[in-house]
C-alpha cells in the first residue's frame, strides 16, 4: 500500500483565507468533533487541522497509547506549553531520555505516601461552606488556592501575590500567553525566599521535597500553575453535579462521580507533541515536525467506546473503562504529577460537603488552557 501525505485525512469544515485558524480560536470544540466525526465517516481516527503548520488529531485508543508510549518519536519540545510562559519550563517540556530521571527525582513528594502526611494540613485550610447560595465555581476557585497553598507551602506563601500569580490562567486566550516579567519575578523571589528557609529549617510541603533539587523552585512554579485550574474546573463541575444529583452524593460514590466528571469534561482536554521524525500512520505519511494532538475530551466522549457518552452516569464505574480512552490525566511515563493530590483534595472537599441543591447555572464546557464551565453555577445548602 502506498503511502499518503496529510492532505488525505479528512479535516472539518475551512474557513477561507485562515483554514481552521479561527475556528481553534474561538469555537475549538465544535471545531474538532467536527473533525472526529468525518473521521469516523471516513473509516479513520485521526484528523487534519489548518493551523499554519502540519496538524493531526487522533483520538482512539491506539492513537493515544502510541503518543503516550513513543516518547523519543511523539516529543513535549515545541508542543503547545511551550507558548504559555506558566508552563513552558520543568519536567513538563522535558523529553526523553532525560524526562525519567527528572520525573524520578520528584515523584515521592507527590506521591501518596508523603500526601498522606500532608492531609490534615489540607483538611484544616479548607473554607466553610457559605450560607445561601453561592458560585461553586468562585468557590472552588478560592478553595483549591487555599489547599494549594497549605500542600506547597504550608500556608506561608502570600495569599494575594498567589492569586495575582495564577488568575489569568483562568481567562481565554491570549491572555495567560502574554509575558508578565515582573509578577514572575515577584513570585520567584516569593518562592527563593521559603525555598531558602526549608534548606535551612527543613519541612515536609512539597517547597520543602522540590526546593533540594536540580530546577526544584522552578519545578515548583510550574507545577503549580499546572494543578490550580485543573483541579478547579474538576471541583466545580463536581459540586455542580452533586448539587443536580443529589443521590450520588455520599462517600461510596464520590470517586464514580469525580471519574464521570473527568470523562466529560477533562481539564486537559487537548494533549500536544511533535513528531521528531516522520511516522507511518495506516498508511498516511505524518512529516517529522507536525504538530500531533491527542484529545482526552474527544476519547472519553467517543460514541464507539462508550454507551450515551453525552450522559452523565457515575454508574458506568462499576466497570472497566476501554483501555486508553479515559485520559484525563495522560498516560504512560508522562503521567500528570500531580494526580494523586488533585485526587485527595478534591476527594476530601467532597467529603466535607453539606447536602447541596442546584439553583441555575451555565455549565457549557468552556475551553482556554484547560476546559472549564463557562459559569456560574448557583448552588446552595440544601
Amino acid at each position: 500500500m502506498s503511502r499518503s501525505d496529510l492532505r488525505a485525512l479528512p479535516e472539518p469544515p475551512t474557513r477561507p483565507g485562515n483554514g481552521h485558524l479561527q475556528d481553534w480560536a474561538l469555537k475549538p470544540l465544535p471545531l474538532i468533533e467536527a473533525g472526529a466525526q468525518a473521521a469516523r465517516a471516513a473509516g479513520r481516527d485521526v484528523f487534519r487541522l489548518r493551523l499554519g503548520l502540519p496538524a493531526v488529531v487522533g483520538f482512539s485508543p491506539a492513537w493515544n497509547r502510541r503518543l503516550l508510549t513513543d516518547l523519543r518519536t511523539f516529543v513535549s519540545a515545541g508542543s503547545f506549553s511551550r507558548v504559555v510562559p506558566y508552563l513552558s519550563g520543568g519536567v513538563i517540556l522535558s523529553d526523553a531520555p532525560g524526562h525519567a530521571g527528572r520525573r524520578q527525582l520528584m515523584n515521592p513528594g507527590f506521591g501518596k505516601t508523603h500526601l498522606a502526611a500532608l492531609q490534615a494540613r489540607t483538611r484544616a485550610a479548607l473554607p466553610p461552606v457559605p450560607d445561601g447560595d453561592f458560585d461553586a465555581l468562585a468557590w472552588a476557585d478560592r478553595t483549591v488556592l487555599a489547599l494549594l497553598n497549605a500542600a506547597y507551602f504550608s500556608g506561608e506563601f502570600d495569599a494575594g501575590l498567589l492569586h495575582a500569580f495564577l488568575a489569568p490562567l483562568r481567562r481565554p486566550f491570549p491572555v495567560p500567553a502574554l509575558p508578565r516579567p515582573l509578577l514572575f519575578l515577584r513570585v520567584e523571589a516569593e518562592v527563593r525566599r521559603l525555598g531558602h528557609r526549608r534548606l535551612v529549617e527543613g519541612g515536609d510541603d512539597l517547597l520543602a521535597v522540590l526546593a533540594p533539587l536540580p530546577g526544584g523552585f522552578e519545578e515548583v512554579r510550574v507545577s503549580l500553575a499546572a494543578a490550580h485550574d485543573t483541579t478547579t474546573h474538576a471541583l466545580a463541575y463536581a459540586l455542580w453535579f452533586l448539587a443536580r444529583y443529589p443521590q450520588w452524593h455520599t462517600p461510596e460514590h464520590h470517586a464514580a462521580v469525580l471519574k464521570e466528571v473527568l470523562r466529560l469534561y477533562p481539564p486537559g482536554w487537548m494533549g500536544s507533541r511533535r513528531l521528531n521524525r516522520d511516522v507511518d500512520w495506516n498508511g498516511v505519511r505524518l512529516p517529522h515536525g507536525a504538530l500531533a494532538l491527542y484529545s482526552p475530551y474527544l476519547s472519553g466522549r467517543d460514541p464507539e467506546l462508550w454507551e450515551r457518552p453525552d450522559t452523565f452516569d457515575p454508574a458506568r464505574w462499576h466497570a472497566k473503562p476501554p483501555a486508553w480512552a479515559y485520559l484525563p490525566f495522560g498516560g504512560g511515563e508522562r503521567l500528570c504529577l500531580g494526580m494523586h493530590l488533585a485526587q485527595m483534595l478534591i476527594h476530601d472537599v467532597l467529603g466535607a460537603l453539606p447536602p447541596l441543591q442546584a439553583i441555575r447555572g451555565d455549565d457549557t464546557p468552556q475551553p482556554g488552557i484547560t476546559l472549564g464551565p463557562r459559569g456560574p453555577l448557583v448552588v446552595r445548602r440544601h
